[in-house]
C-alpha cells in the first residue's frame, strides 16, 4: 500500500504552484498524492499528474462573503502594514477556515492519509489533521508572519478549533511540527523557536535556455515586467512602458492571460507585449526585472540573481520589497510615488550599480545552497510511522 500524501491549499495559483514540486516528487517516489482546494487550481494540479479533489468554492466567492461582513470593500484605504493584519485572520482565518473546513474533514476521513501538507493561509488543515490524528507538515509559500498577525489569526481560528472540542494552539496550528521554509536566511529565518526546513522550490539552469521566441531579433540589455496572476492593471504597465520608453534596452511585458496588449494603449519600439511565458524561460536573459513583489516571482527573481524594482500592490507584496531592498538587491517605488520619471531612474539605478546585481547574486548562492524537493522528500516518506489499515 502507498503512503498516502494529502496537500492542502487555498484556491490561488500562487497557493499552489510552490507546493507542485515537492507533491510531483512525493508521488515519483511512490507516493499517493492528492491535492485539496478549490476549482481555480484544478487545471495546474492536473497539469502536474496529480490527484485533484475539490473541497472549496473558488476564491473569489470567498471575497465575496468577506464583503458581505464588510461596511466597505474589503481593506480599502489600508495602509501596507495593516493589508495582512486584515485579510490573513478575516479571509483566510474566518470565511476560507469555514469554506474548506467541512470537505476537507469528510476527505481526510475517506482518503486517510499518511501525511498532511499545508499551506499556511489553509488554516483548516492543521485543525483537520489534529482531528483526525495525521502528522501535518507546513509548507511556507513566502515569508513569515509577523508576530501580531499570527495573535490576530488564532483569535480568528479559535471558535472553530472550540467547537470541535480542541483548544487552539498558541500559533493557530501553523509550526507545531517541522516548517518548509521557501525563503532563504537573509529574507526570511523564520519564526524564533521554530523547527525550519529549508526547501527551494525555484531553480537556476545550469545554462541558459533559448530565448523565447518573441524577443528574437531584438538588441540591448533584457528588463522583464511582470505584475504575477492578481495585479495585472494596465495603467501600472502604460506607466512603466513610458518611463523605459527612451531607454536603450528592451523591455518584455506579460500582462496575464485575461488582459490584451490593447489595455495598454500605444506600446513604444523597444517593448513586447504578450500575455504570458513561464518565467523560468526569460530570468537566465534578464538585467533587470520590473515586478509587483509576489512570493513565486520575487523568489525566481533572486534564484537567477537579477536585481529588481519592485512595485508592490497588496497582499504581502510590501514585505518582500522591504526585504529584498534591505538585502541590497532591488529598488522599491510605492503605489504614491509610481511615475514614469521614478520607473526610468530606479531601472537605471538597477542597470549601472554593480552592488545591487552582487546583492542579488548572494541571495541566488542562498537558493541554491538550499535543499531541493528530491532531497526531502525521501526523508519525509522515510519519516511517517506505518499505517495501520483497519479491516
Amino acid at each position: 500500500m502507498p503512503i498516502r500524501v494529502l496537500f492542502a491549499c487555498v484556491p490561488a495559483a500562487g497557493h499552489v504552484t510552490p507546493l507542485l514540486p515537492l507533491a510531483r516528487e512525493l508521488a515519483a517516489q511512490g507516493a499517493e498524492v492528492v491535492v485539496a482546494s478549490g476549482p481555480d487550481v484544478a487545471a495546474s494540479v492536473a497539469g502536474a499528474d496529480l490527484g485533484f479533489r475539490r473541497i472549496a468554492p473558488g476564491l473569489g466567492e470567498w471575497f465575496a462573503r468577506l464583503a458581505e461582513r464588510s461596511p466597505g470593500p474589503p481593506g480599502a484605504g489600508l495602509p501596507p502594514a495593516h493589508i495582512e493584519r486584515y485579510f490573513v485572520p478575516r479571509l483566510f482565518g474566518e470565511v476560507g477556515l469555514a469554506a474548506m473546513r467541512e470537505e476537507l474533514d469528510a476527505l481526510t476521513g475517506e482518503f486517510r492519509p499518511d501525511l498532511v501538507v499545508f499551506e499556511p493561509y489553509a488554516l483548516a488543515a492543521p485543525l483537520v489533521a489534529r482531528i483526525h490524528g495525521v502528522p501535518a507538515v507546513q509548507h511556507m509559500i513566502g515569508l513569515s508572519w509577523e508576530p501580531l498577525t499570527n495573535e490576530l489569526v488564532r483569535d480568528a481560528v479559535t471558535p472553530a478549533w472550540s467547537a470541535a472540542g480542541l483548544r487552539v494552539p498558541s500559533s493557530a496550528g501553523l509550526h507545531e511540527g517541522t516548517t518548509l521554509t521557501v525563503c532563504p536566511p537573509s529574507l526570511d529565518p523564520g519564526p524564533p523557536g521554530t523547527a525550519v526546513q529549508p526547501l527551494s522550490t525555484t531553480a537556476r539552469p545550469a545554462r541558459a535556455l533559448p530565448l523565447p521566441e518573441p524577443l528574437h531579433g531584438l538588441d540591448g540589455p533584457l528588463v522583464y515586467v511582470t505584475l504575477g496572476t492578481s495585479f495585472n492593471e494596465p495603467a501600472v504597465f502604460a506607466t512603466v512602458l513610458q518611463g523605459l520608453a527612451d531607454l536603450p534596452v528592451t523591455v518584455l511585458v506579460t500582462i496575464g492571460r485575461d488582459r490584451s496588449a490593447s489595455d495598454l494603449g500605444d506600446v513604444p519600439g523597444n517593448a513586447v507585449v504578450t500575455r504570458f511565458l513561464a518565467q523560468e524561460t526569460v530570468l537566465p536573459h534578464c538585467a533587470a526585472v520590473v515586478h509587483h513583489g509576489g512570493a513565486g516571482t520575487a523568489l525566481g527573481v533572486l534564484a537567477h540573481g537579477v536585481p529588481s524594482v519592485v512595485l508592490p500592490r497588496g497582499a504581502d507584496n510590501f514585505a518582500f520589497a522591504a526585504r529584498m531592498a534591505s538585502a541590497g538587491a532591488a529598488r522599491v517605488i510605492g503605489p504614491e510615488e509610481l511615475g514614469p520619471a521614478t520607473v526610468r531612474a530606479a531601472v537605471r539605478a538597477v542597470l549601472d550599480d554593480p552592488a545591487l546585481r552582487a546583492g542579488a547574486e548572494r541571495i541566488a548562492a542562498e537558493i541554491a545552497a538550499m535543499p531541493r524537493p528530491e532531497d526531502l522528500a525521501p526523508l519525509l516518506l522515510e519519516s511517517l510511522p506505518l499505517r495501520k489499515e483497519v479491516p
